[in-house]
């Protein structure tokens, strides 16, 4: 296959909620009155963010999950996306694969694929995504109120325990641990509807694909306010949680969670648990935030500061 033949076997379909998608120079949308326009962009390197060797379906799958997650930190509904793919070769099967992965989980979601590139060269992924949210409702990093309690969805630390056994084989976890490991890993969930559910609900949200404590951080930091972090709340498998205190890094800074962490006024906790309950999603309260100036300290359930090695994942280490 050259280029074009790939694009039009694989990639070429009909494109959803779109006045124009594959085919011409450029895409045409229509983006809803009254609603504002976000956009992000993720690219996936071998090597770096996925392993060589990993299934191609689940590949495809995490490919559009990342930036589905990236929509969900700000309440939006995803509505477009654009793909640019680097091949080392042309793999028929392998190519089928990837597209399946990619379009089961845009169908799902009614993602419409508008657009995209292809060249040779070392595996590489990007997608930009587009998504929509009623104005000036959006979630926002700089939101994050004295007073707020701190939450996260789900469960930490299960993608990072699959990849450093994958890696070092140091942990020896029974298998159905690493199974239900290298399924986050591979295939995370991206929580969607818990993001639209939390507009009006919560003030400021991130999606943690870094590491939890890092990406949270990042809110802190945009709202100009310090926190008290609950390690011993945060949630994630009961492996783990029975030998928090040896891999405080792989819950708390592991990332590969794609787990939704936000703040709310306390007022909102009655609904926010009803909102997670309704989705099936667990939601967990992990700390409170603070005035600047009282800085930011994660703590055990005695209240004794928990020493991190790293805060997340660094894409240039």
């Amino acid at each position: 296959m050259n280029e074009f033949e790939l694009i039009h076997r694989y990639f070429d379909r009909p494109a959803q909620n779109a006045v124009l998608g594959v085919g011409d120079d450029a895409a045409i949308v229509r983006p809803t009155p009254g609603f504002d326009l976000h956009v992000s962009v993720d690219m996936l390197v071998e090597g770096r963010h996925f392993l060589a060797g990993v299934d191609a379906a689940a590949l495809g799958h995490k490919t559009l999950a990342v930036n589905l997650s990236d929509m969900a930190a700000m309440g939006a509904t995803p509505r477009w996306v654009v793909l640019s793919v680097a091949l080392p070769h042309n793999d028929e099967v392998w190519v089928a694969g990837l597209a399946d992965g990619f379009f089961a989980l845009a169908d799902r979601y009614k993602v419409g694929v508008i657009g995209g590139d292809t060249t040779r060269g070392p595996l590489t992924l990007s997608v930009t995504v587009f998504g929509e949210a009623p104005a000036g409702r959006a979630l926002r990093r700089d939101a994050a109120e004295v007073g707020d309690d701190v939450w996260v969805s789900g469960a930490l630390g299960l993608g990072a325990m699959a990849l450093r056994e994958k890696l070092n084989g140091d942990l020896m976890l029974p298998a159905e641990v690493f199974t239900a490991g290298s399924e986050r890993l591979e295939k995370p969930e991206p929580r969607v509807e818990l993001g639209q559910g939390l507009l009006g609900l919560a003030h400021a949200a991130i999606d943690v694909s870094d590491g939890w404590f890092a990406d949270f951080g990042h809110i802190l930091a945009r709202s100009n306010k310090g926190a008290e972090l609950w390690f011993d709340a945060l949630p994630t498998h009961p492996w783990l949680a029975e030998r928090r205190a040896v891999y405080p890094e792989l819950i708390a800074a592991g990332g590969d969670d794609y787990e939704l962490a936000f703040t709310a006024a306390v007022s909102n906790r009655e609904q926010i648990v009803a909102l997670g309950t309704k989705l099936g999603v667990a939601v967990t309260r992990v700390g409170r935030v603070l005035a600047p100036e009282e800085g930011v300290t994660l703590v055990d359930a005695a209240g004794k500061p928990v020493k991190l090695k790293r805060a997340g994942y660094d894409h240039f280490a």
